[in-house]
């Protein structure tokens, strides 16, 4: 189950960054990773329905 927004970030051009953060698991051994991102505002949830 991946995290929607845990830090909002502003840059000096103005635009908003979100950090998502998904838990992937590995088919090998079966163990969850973190995979983290860093996107703007607006396109959270283009991220979050694209990689599933």
């Amino acid at each position: 189950m991946a995290k929607k927004v845990v830090a909002t970030l502003k840059t000096a051009t103005g635009k908003d960054w979100a950090k998502i953060i998904r838990a992937v698991r590995s088919e090998k051994t079966g163990a969850y990773t973190f995979k983290e991102e860093m996107v703007p505002v607006d396109k959270v949830q283009e991220a979050l329905a694209g990689n599933k």
